[in-house]
This record gives C-alpha cells, sequence and structure tokens, in this order.
C-alpha cells in the first residue's frame, strides 16, 4: 500500500495539521521519525499520556480506544438506537454460536475511530483468554448514517475477536472490526491462546490505515455502564473518549 512506502511519509506534518494531533501524546513525538505514514498511523502513545482510571481496581472498566462512544444496556437497545443492521447479533459478529451463547442480550458498547485516532486498542478489563476468531470479510466504512443503512458492517466487515472470562464481569467479548482502507484488523498473537492472562489498560491489538470500529459486550447484567455515557447514547449521540477513562463497573463480583 502507499501508506507504507518512503514517499508516504511526506503526508505526515499535512495530517498531523489539519487533524490537530498533539504529538507531545505520542512516542516518538517528532513527525520525522517515523519512516513511512503507515507506522506513523499506529504510532504509540507515551506512558502517561493517557492514565487508566482506577488501575488497581479490576471491578471498573475503562475505554478501549480514543474514539466515539455509545454505550447500550442490551443488545436489543442498540438495534433500536443505533446499529440498525437486522442481522446484527452476537453470533453473527463472531460467527460462534456456542461462545455467542454467553452473551444473549448482553450490554454493548461500541467505539468508532476515525483515521486521525490513535489506532492501537486496550483491554477494558482483567482477565484469562479463552478464545480467538478471524473472520475474513468485506469493506465498508464505519461511520454513524452507515450504522443506520441497511448494510450490516459489523457483521459483514473482516474483524477478529477474543473472548476472556473475568472475575468481576464473567465472560467479556472484544470485537475489533476493520473498515474503509483497512487491510488488517491484528489482535496480537499472545492474545490468540486460550489462557493467556492480560491486565486491564494492556495492548490488544492495532488496526492498520483506515477507520475502524470495536465492540465489547459483557454478560446481561453484569455491568453498569457510567451514567453520562448511557443518557448520551439514548439519545444516539457518540461521546468522545480516550483510551483508560471510566466505561462502568461490575454489578457483583466473584
Amino acid at each position: 500500500a502507499a501508506e507504507g512506502t518512503k514517499s508516504s511519509r511526506r503526508q505526515i506534518a499535512g495530517f498531523v495539521d489539519f487533524y490537530h494531533i498533539n504529538m507531545c501524546d505520542f512516542d516518538p513525538s517528532d513527525i520525522f521519525a517515523y519512516p513511512t505514514f503507515e507506522a506513523f498511523f499506529i504510532r504509540k502513545h507515551t506512558g502517561s499520556s493517557r492514565p487508566l482510571f482506577e488501575p488497581s481496581n479490576a471491578a471498573r472498566a475503562i475505554c478501549v480506544a480514543d474514539s466515539r462512544l455509545v454505550t447500550y444496556d442490551s443488545v436489543s437497545q442498540s438495534r433500536t438506537i443505533w446499529i440498525k443492521g437486522k442481522h446484527f447479533t452476537i453470533e453473527n459478529l463472531i460467527q460462534d454460536k456456542r461462545a455467542a451463547q454467553a452473551f444473549l442480550d448482553g450490554s454493548v458498547a461500541s467505539f468508532r475511530l476515525s483515521p486521525q485516532d490513535y489506532h492501537r486498542y486496550h483491554s477494558p478489563i482483567e482477565g484469562i483468554v479463552m478464545g480467538f476468531g478471524n473472520i475474513g470479510g468485506d469493506y465498508y466504512n464505519v461511520d454513524p448514517f452507515a450504522l443506520r443503512s441497511s448494510v450490516d458492517i459489523l457483521t459483514r466487515n473482516h474483524r477478529q475477536w477474543v473472548s476472556f472470562e473475568t472475575k468481576e464481569f464473567g465472560q467479556v467479548l472484544f470485537a475489533a472490526i476493520g473498515a474503509t482502507n483497512v487491510g488488517t484488523v491484528k489482535i496480537h498473537e499472545k492474545w490468540q491462546q486460550s489462557g493467556a492472562e492480560i491486565r486491564k489498560g494492556e495492548e490488544v491489538g492495532i488496526f492498520q490505515f483506515g477507520g475502524s470500529s470495536i465492540i465489547i459486550v459483557f454478560e446481561k447484567g453484569r455491568i453498569a455502564f457510567d451514567d453520562d455515557l448511557l443518557s448520551m447514547s439514548k439519545r444516539a449521540i457518540a461521546i468522545d473518549v480516550e483510551v483508560g477513562m471510566s466505561l462502568g463497573k461490575a454489578t457483583r463480583t466473584g
């Protein structure tokens, strides 16, 4: 792809200026340190730019990406408010009937990334990997207007998913979905292995060039999303969030 060529680095300065990207949040912060636009696109945060909300409290889940977020108490609510594709079910999302059973009408958090965003994504919880899947597909643009159209983007685009077992939330599903021009969705190999232990805030994977989307699903009744997030989502308004911000709390533990 053109983004991977040396000449592509010439696009970086204009991109940073156009989108007002604060390079102090990133390491390296010098735009000339990136050999290609692709390398810049998957730039890393500095260690201090995205502090985790209550890092040692496993009963508090955090936002997984710099993105626009909508939250729903249930899959059925998500279909009425925002995700209009009639085929949006957890089973269609992950193409695994058995794994989907735990999430029947579960609580859904949908994170939408734009091209200018940080394109690494992080775990909302601490837990142990139970399963992984990779599903090929078409690429449709993941944007609010498309989500309200009849094209079932979230169940037709290329995506990877990983499920975690947690003490605080029960099972948690993390699905990363490619969008326009995204050649790859890459959940890191270590999270593709059952039994791997992940910490809250640990990097799960990356998206390569383009906008993308992440769907996190909790078992029904196991998370109380923060009130400000739910109230905005009920009005079909996405809210700007950053990695590490508060997402919600476990309704029970153990």
